[in-house]
């Protein structure tokens, strides 16, 4: 059992938390995955590793309440346990200093860049990051960001911290001033997609992290299967990192919406059983 070291809200819905893992922890690199279950009848979610403390022997994740799991995950208080952690998982590609790095996150995928700049900044690079989200009370991890980056450009796309609009907005002229080597983006499958978009067109070498669906997380069941440069590959094993001018993003994104009706029945169940709960509780 993996205990629950720590909580906190960073934002309505966005939990961080520590969970004692000391094995994952000890190999634990920027970019790693790891795949948890909540207990025995749940289902096996991947999630980043946003952090990790060796010495501690605790690993740190964030995440949004978006479906049943994360839900219920977002339910658990300091001192409960997951039932499984399986990690560290994924390719890691060492740091290497090219020269400066533009690191765009959105929204939750603000939590696996934050490791990934303090680590491109460690080796010597400059690192410029543009961070967006819907609106300033969703923003998080300001402080992280700001002391492991040179510089912090916020975006929130209803005005209210930042520049009023998309993280793309800022990119031309972010490109054109600092002329970056390389670019690194990690977010929601549209912003990414954009991001690329945007790359290309000043043949700035781009790099994402992709959150395809999994199950076992070793490459076997090829659950995460993305096509890059016309290529199969698996998200787990080859991944999660891939060069974002070569990712099929429609076919990515068809096959995150295959499981939208069953997510939203899982849900619902949840929530029925716990209004039941509650009044049987209340009786």
């Amino acid at each position: 059992m993996y205990k629950i070291l720590a909580k906190e809200e960073l934002a309505p819905r966005i939990k961080k938390m520590w969970v004692e893992a000391p094995r994952v922890a000890r190999q634990a690199k920027p970019g790693h995955f790891i795949i948890i279950r909540l207990h025995e009848r749940g289902e096996r979610i991947p999630l980043t590793i946003a952090d990790m403390d060796p010495e501690r022997g605790a690993i740190m994740m964030v995440f949004q309440e978006m479906g049943k799991t994360t839900e219920e995950l977002g339910s658990y208080r300091v001192g409960d346990a997951l039932a499984d952690v399986l990690g560290p998982l994924g390719k890691i590609v060492p740091p290497r200093r090219v020269g400066t790095v533009l690191c765009v996150g959105g929204g939750v995928g603000v939590a696996p860049i934050y490791p990934r700049a303090r680590e491109l900044c460690q080796v010597g690079n400059r690192v410029v990051a543009v961070v967006g989200s819907r609106c300033k009370d969703l923003l998080i991890m300001q402080k992280e960001m700001e002391e492991a980056c040179h510089e912090v450009h916020y975006c929130t796309d209803d005005g209210s911290f930042g520049h009023h609009g998309l993280v793309t907005d800022l990119l031309p002229q972010l490109i054109e001033l600092e002329r970056p080597a390389e670019v690194l983006a990690i977010g929601p499958v549209p912003m990414m997609r954009a991001v690329a978009q945007v790359t290309r067109q000043y043949n700035v070498p781009t790099i994402v992290s992709l959150n395809a669906m999994m199950v076992d997380g070793t490459g076997m069941c090829g659950a995460c299967r993305v096509t890059v440069g016309g290529e199969v590959r698996f998200t787990c094993v080859d991944g999660p990192e891939f060069d974002g001018h070569q990712v099929d993003f429609a076919q990515l994104a068809s096959r995150l919406r295959q499981f939208a009706e069953e997510e939203r029945l899982a849900l619902q169940r949840y929530h029925e059983r716990k209004e039941g709960c509650q009044c049987q509780t209340n009786g």
